[in-house]
């Protein structure tokens, strides 16, 4: 196992490579293991309400739509939800279906004084497979990490 620092140090590294406006970009196993390790660590799902009813929550993480469903227009609440709910000062990490969202989530953090953002790569259901499906490859599912359906 990894120790935080080792976590934190290669999620920078990747965000530096990766040229990213944030802190760093975490796998989903590394996001995990902060979210327990770190005190005040916040995990912020920003997938729709459709995807966390249909495809599964992760126990703990707050939940604030960045695009609503279905018409999947930004929600223009969203920098004020995460005001509310979190701590500035705290790592968040972000995560969606894929790692799309949530890396942009991190961007729109960052650049409202949010101070110590990630992204989970690969996100809930991680990369489609040769077939086009999701939650197959890789991604929090198929990682075995904590999740429930609704």
């Amino acid at each position: 196992m990894k120790t935080t620092a080792d976590i934190l140090e290669n999620a920078r590294k990747r965000a530096k490579e990766m040229d990213l406006p944030y802190q760093g970009a975490l796998l989903p196993a590394e996001a995990y293991q902060l979210f327990l390790d770190v005190a005040g660590a916040q995990l912020v799902d920003v997938r729709s309400q459709a995807e966390l009813d249909w495809v599964g929550r992760i126990p703990g993480a707050i939940e604030i739509e960045l695009l609503a469903y279905p018409s999947m227009q930004p929600n223009p609440d969203f920098l004020e939800q995460l005001s509310i709910q979190l701590d500035k000062a705290s790592p968040v990490m972000f995560i969606c279906r894929s790692g799309a969202r949530s890396s942009h989530a991190a961007m729109i953090a960052s650049q409202s004084g949010f101070a110590d953002c990630y992204n989970v790569l690969e996100g809930f259901e991680g990369d489609k497979d040769g077939a086009g499906h999701r939650g197959k490859r890789s991604g929090w599912k198929v990682t075995g990490l904590p999740w429930q359906q609704s």
